[in-house]
């Protein structure tokens, strides 16, 4: 085959440190914006992107030659230096350590955007950590709970 053809869809979450609730509406908007355009600068496309006041639900479509691991590197590190430069009273902002990536079928994508986009009600119902471990527990990934939450 002469081109190099592919369709890795990724579902990324990320939490602010400590679950602390620093992503307010008044910044949200423009962080999730913020977030498409690194993914583009690393040639991947961000396709949604929603969640709460305390962690981010990312739907990327990783570009063909971009590891996913460098990739959440620069949509973190990037994001907290450009939120705490931006927006006064930002200064502690922070992103925990780690991540979670999930791979997703084509078949799966809507179900997942709508999944994104209902993020605040359905965390009137349901913490980000029994939402983190029902993800880890459907997708098998093993995981010490002594080093989930850092």
């Amino acid at each position: 085959m002469a081109q190099t053809l592919t369709r890795i869809l990724v579902h990324v979450i990320f939490s602010t440190k400590d679950r602390a609730n620093f992503i307010a509406p008044a910044i949200e908007a423009d962080l999730h914006a913020y977030l498409g355009g690194t993914c583009r600068g690393h040639d991947s496309a961000l396709l949604c992107v929603g969640g709460t006041e305390n962690h981010v639900h990312l739907l990327v479509s990783l570009g063909k030659t971009v590891a996913l691991s460098d990739l959440v590197l620069h949509l973190k590190r990037d994001s907290s230096r450009w939120i705490k430069e931006r927006f006064k009273g930002f200064g502690a902002f922070g992103w925990q350590g780690g991540y979670a990536a999930l791979s997703v079928g084509q078949s799966q994508v809507e179900r997942l955007r709508t999944y994104i986009a209902g993020q605040k009600m359905h965390h009137q119902r349901t913490s980000f950590q029994d939402e983190l471990r029902a993800f880890l527990n459907r997708y098998g990934v093993e995981y010490d709970e002594r080093y989930l939450w850092t």
